[in-house]
């Protein structure tokens, strides 16, 4: 009920373009996932998700675990029913919320000891416990539970932790058995290419169905994080999807696709919009500005989307500085519909062979620097 096929490769980069298959519908990579943490994209319906092009969403075990618990997710057939959502769904093993409570958390080798933040109360995982609570959500894809490092950070403590999520990703491969549900191993090795490439080696002897790249996104400048994303790429299994988790910057989107990214997921275009930030060709502006008071030109001519073809920057910002919800659900609309756009057009240059070129034209544009 996965799989995994790659119909184009740009012969100038490292570029592909693929189509994934899972039980609720094939998705064309590279894709950007938008994040609807608590089983929703805040502020947006199903049915937009579907006219802003989105073709699968990304939610999180770790606060669907706390509320409102996987078991009545369960009891309510699973979380495509409980949302009412007819597309794909990744969820995330909830391994970086847990980590980056690192004051709240032991650490064990048989699992990792956390505490609530809804109500601080204490909780234990395994992976075993991790994989049967991703079954009991029910989604199309699910991630190991690893564990995740800061930057900057010792690299004795990185081995570490390479190590500790290889052992549990072996755990959770023996514990997970929904055949109908992908797992998917995670890479770490923080900005310590052999270590990267440790991690590689042990996850490809478990052989999972696709590989996120984690521990990326995490306070380093994104220039590091290029010194080893193409290495790591390029040694991962080439016929498995590679999803570079965490990250939602358009330029980062467009430098990762050249280096053999094929799924993305952030929180960026939905937070930034609820801040009153939109993307744009021009780079990213931001509505509370008093420039945009009476300008009545759409946030971006270049895009086609719905809010940028019936709303003015002057009446959005009108809904920044009022405090209208409307602003910030018009901008995440948008801010999606940006992102969406851009891998579209990222496809369209992988199976004309001409990814190079779309690359360097984004690189030479106003807004590459501005995200």
């Amino acid at each position: 009920m996965f799989e995994f096929e790659v119909l184009h490769k740009d012969e100038k980069t490292r570029a592909r373009a693929g189509l994934l298959h899972t039980p609720h519908g094939c998705v064309k990579t590279p894709i950007f996932m938008p994040v609807g943490t608590a089983a929703t994209v805040k502020g947006l319906t199903i049915d937009q998700l579907h006219a802003l092009n989105s073709q699968i969403i990304l939610a999180n075990t770790y606060h669907l675990y706390l509320r409102p618990g996987h078991m009545l997710i369960a009891q309510a057939g699973g979380l495509h029913k409980f949302m009412n959502c007819d597309l794909p769904i990744l969820t995330d093993s909830g391994g970086f919320q847990i980590f980056s409570l690192a004051d709240t958390l032991e650490l064990h080798e048989e699992g990792v000891s956390f505490k609530s933040i809804l109500d601080g109360s204490s909780h234990f995982w395994s992976p075993e416990d991790n994989m049967q609570i991703a079954q009991d959500i029910g989604a199309d894809i699910v991630m190991q539970l690893d564990q995740c490092t800061p930057y900057p950070a010792e690299k004795t403590f990185v081995q570490d932790a390479v190590t500790l999520s290889a052992n549990w990703a072996r755990r959770c491969k023996a514990a997970h058995t929904r055949t109908d549900q992908a797992l998917f191993g995670i890479v770490q090795g923080g900005v310590f290419l052999d270590l990267r490439m440790q991690s590689i080696e042990m996850l490809g002897e478990i052989d999972f169905d696709g590989y996120g790249i984690g521990g990326y996104s995490v306070g380093e400048p994104h220039e590091i994080m290029f010194e080893t994303l193409g290495e790591v790429c390029s040694a991962l299994p080439q016929d498995k999807p590679h999803y570079l988790m965490g990250v939602g910057n358009p330029t980062t989107l467009v430098q990762a696709v050249a280096l053999g990214v094929d799924m993305f997921d952030c929180v960026l275009p939905t937070r930034t919009g609820r801040m009153g930030c939109a993307f744009s060709h021009e780079g990213r502006m931001r509505l509370k500005n008093a420039k945009y008071k009476d300008d009545f030109s759409p946030l971006d001519p270049l895009c086609s989307c719905d809010v940028c073809k019936n709303y003015s920057r002057a009446y959005i910002r009108h809904l920044v500085v009022s405090g209208e919800m409307l602003g910030g659900i018009l901008l995440s609309m948008h801010n999606i519909a940006f992102l969406q756009n851009l891998m579209t057009q990222a496809k369209e240059h992988i199976a004309a062979g001409t990814y190079d070129k779309f690359l360097r034209d984004w690189m030479n544009s106003p807004a590459a620097n501005d995200y």
